[in-house]
């Protein structure tokens, strides 16, 4: 569904879009452009406040995007999927969900409002909205990509404003399938599958099952999900695109 939002993104495609959008998007490469921002209402006396706030969002944006949400969902971009679309720009090397430029972009809209730098924010809003849409142009995120990016900056912003401390419980007992560990495993790597739980025993799998309790009964039931392909069980305690890792195997 998403891949043909894009794809029809595409056919939207102009010459005159080809050059102006990927410039749009530079803007927000590493966050440059609010980096700069924040670096000069650092500086100046009767803005520094801003600057702080600014700061503060932003180092929540990375701690929550960069480092934690996209490595823990690991979602392959689309152009990974369809790899008959020819890119404008570079092929990023990090995952998809969420896009960092539109978290990048919306934590700063976010502090400069709730910091009530009037003017500012308005003129924030338009660049921000402008480099979000640039990545569907761009066919380097999928929509709730871009949604997730904006919902993700809101909160950023919000924390870098109330000076809150955030306190992250980084869930470091599996990844997701999408996982280039899962990939390998899934694909009959013995080393890549020491690093998970697979089993093919049915009789260990029922009395695991019957032994320890569930984690969520209701709506991901189980511990273990079959894998067709290998003829074998990996165990997923949460949910079965979340397959436990192996703390044995260092």
């Amino acid at each position: 569904m998403e891949i043909h939002i894009l794809d029809m993104i595409q056919n939207l495609r102009t010459p005159i879009g080809d050059v102006v959008v990927p410039l749009i998007t530079r803007l927000g490469d590493a966050g440059i452009i609010w980096i700069i921002l924040t670096v000069l209402l650092l500086i100046i006396p009767k803005t520094r406040k801003t600057g702080v706030i600014m700061m503060a969002a932003l180092l929540v944006d990375v701690l929550l995007c960069n480092v934690f949400i996209k490595n823990l969902v690991a979602r392959t971009r689309p152009f990974d999927v369809n790899t008959a679309v020819q890119l404008l720009v570079a092929k990023p090397r990090d995952y998809s969900f969420p896009s960092g430029h539109t978290a990048a972009s919306f934590a700063s809209v976010t502090a400069l409002y709730l910091a009530r730098e009037k003017k500012m924010w308005k003129a924030a809003l338009v660049l921000a909205v402008l480099i979000a849409l640039s990545r569907l142009y761009l066919y380097v995120h999928y929509p709730t990509d871009v949604l997730g990016g904006m919902l993700l900056g809101c909160l950023a912003g919000y924390a870098g404003c109330r000076g809150m401390s955030l306190c992250m419980d980084f869930v470091m007992n599996h990844t997701s399938e999408e996982h280039e560990w899962a990939r390998r495993a899934r694909a009959g790597e013995g080393e890549y599958m020491s690093r998970y739980f697979f089993e093919s025993n049915q009789e260990v799998i029922d009395q695991y099952s019957r032994d320890v309790p569930q984690v969520f009964p209701t709506t991901a039931p189980g511990h273990w999900t079959y894998l067709p392909e290998l003829g074998q069980c990996v165990m997923t305690q949460f949910y079965p695109y979340q397959w436990d890792l192996n703390y044995r195997n260092p």
